[in-house]
């Protein structure tokens, strides 16, 4: 036994001895191979063989090792040099953990990017005139038209909206001025049955589900009917009753909101999935990384929707990321993507409905990038020429307009027509303005309501802040709003355990 495993060490330092000549000095002619060869031999010779143990154990780990080395090696040798003796075919590919994966002699880097961009699915042209068969369709004429009248629907509520916090009538707004069709035609694609996990551009979601116009003005306006009682700034809109997550400012946090969720649909097998949307400034962050793999590891139903419309505010799509846009880190997490033209409402609608379908009967997570521009300014805090051309804006809000391509199919389809559309607009333009009268004119939220709905018995250093804000309002009176009512609160005492009733005046 001995002897064996002599001969075979033998062999194993006369390979090595041999490999490591013709690393280093490249030979590769037959006649210094063999002179390599009798040069291993001879030093092989010069080295003094020590005994090997007779320990069971020992022999069969060296065997392991050593037949293991055999059974993996992909190196073959010229016939002039004493070969390793496998008595098995070479491999091809090992199953690593994690998959199989194959071998190669050739030394390849993967391309840091592709010449080729990856396509983009569009159903649409800038003309309006459809790409495929009308037949192939999936849509419906009554749902085709709420698409178009939602739509042109959102996009006076911006401008209505925008113009009264010029005026100064509410603080803060934001636009989806050229994202109108990634709104609306992603909501119709989905269930009312599924959870949406907004950034902020996505009021029109909520306006398809049915969120009134005076709801989306009482939030605006920060009114005792706004849902989120006053505690948010303009804008993040949220409803329980819509499983429409309230909006949170915080860039891309919702991302992993939406994955637990969609897990815990799994868990319960219900027949929904969870979508979250965010921007392409949200793919920079952790929480969109963290997203995408434990949702592709723990096989979750839920929809990432990237409305990478090329800017992070002031930040260019360029200065963002080297790679092709956001739907190739999809295939990066094993998630199946797509990319979609932004501004074609029937490509996203389409895009959308298949996503939801795959994401619920295969249980597994879905990423969509819908390219795009946002064709206003980031918020009514920001000036986008600052940074961008003016004209370049006026190219994209009018030669790629969603809504205008859209209206097109639709008026081919005998659908609608010039006064169907004067008259929604002059309709949506009145309900606007007295959603707007109504919101100012009703009073603020109670300042018991910024202190409530927290804790079932607030601390003493809470009650002491609510007793403080009283106090103050009471003394500055002038400064703040007539229409906050301070008249009662409801408070804790501070000096004894039960619940006491304290009135204020005004």
């Amino acid at each position: 036994m001995a002897t064996f495993f002599l001969s075979k060490s033998h062999k194993l330092i006369m390979h090595n001895l041999n490999s490591s000549k013709l690393l280093m000095f490249g030979v590769t002619n037959h006649t210094s191979s063999v002179a390599n060869s009798l040069l291993s031999r001879h030093l092989l010779h010069t080295i003094s063989r020590p005994p090997l143990p007779n320990d069971a154990g020992f022999s069969r780990c060296f065997a392991a090792v050593s037949g293991g080395r055999r059974s993996h090696t992909a190196v073959s040798f010229s016939d002039d040099v004493d070969q390793i003796s496998t008595g098995a075919p070479l491999q091809q590919e090992l199953n690593f953990p994690g998959g199989k994966v194959k071998f190669t002699p050739n030394k390849l880097f993967t391309s840091g990017s592709s010449a080729e961009r990856t396509q983009c699915y569009r159903v649409l042209n800038e003309n309006g005139q459809l790409l495929i068969d009308s037949d192939s369709l999936k849509i419906s004429k009554e749902v085709a038209v709420k698409m178009y009248r939602d739509m042109v629907t959102l996009q006076v509520m911006d401008t209505i909206f925008y113009e009264a916090q010029r005026q100064g009538r509410i603080s803060f707004y934001l636009t989806t001025i050229g994202e109108e069709a990634i709104n609306i035609a992603s909501a119709a694609a989905l269930s009312h049955n599924d959870f949406v996990f907004p950034q902020y551009r996505e009021p029109g979601v909520l306006l398809w589900r049915g969120f009134t116009l005076q709801e989306f003005a009482n939030q605006l306006f920060g009114n005792k009917y706004d849902q989120g009682k006053g505690r948010q700034m303009p804008i993040h809109y949220g409803s329980k009753k819509l499983n429409y997550i309230t909006v949170s400012s915080t860039v891309a946090t919702q991302i992993p909101h939406a994955v637990g969720a969609a897990y815990s649909m799994k868990m319960e097998k219900q027949d929904a999935c969870t979508i979250t949307y965010f921007g392409d400034g949200g793919s920079s962050t952790g929480d969109f990384h963290a997203g995408l793999n434990f949702s592709a590891v723990m096989e979750a139903p839920v929809i990432f929707f990237c409305r990478n419309n090329g800017w992070a505010i002031s930040t260019p799509i360029t200065d963002q990321l080297r790679s092709d846009g956001i739907v190739v880190r999809g295939k990066a997490y094993g998630i199946p993507s797509i990319r979609v033209d932004g501004n074609d409402a029937l490509a996203i609608y389409s895009a959308v409905y298949e996503a939801r379908k795959l994401a619920i009967e295969k249980q597994t997570p879905v990423l969509i990038e819908a390219l795009t521009y946002r064709a206003g300014h980031h918020s009514t805090s920001d000036d986008s020429t600052k940074y961008r051309p003016a004209d370049e804006i006026e190219w994209w809000r009018d030669g790629q307009n969603p809504v205008k391509r859209f209206r097109t199919w639709v008026e081919n389809n005998g659908w609608w027509n010039d006064q169907v559309e004067s008259e929604h607009r002059s309709n949506i333009r009145k309900q606007l303005s007295q959603a707007i009268q109504a919101a100012e004119r009703v009073e603020k939220p109670p300042l018991s309501d910024m202190f409530n709905d927290v804790y079932d018995v607030p601390p003493k250093n809470l009650n002491e802040q609510e007793v403080s804000l009283r106090e103050h309002v009471k003394k500055h009176t002038q400064e703040y709003p007539s229409n906050v009512a301070v008249t009662l609160g409801t408070l804790w005492s501070l000096h004894r355990e039960e619940q006491v009733v304290v009135g204020y005046g005004s």
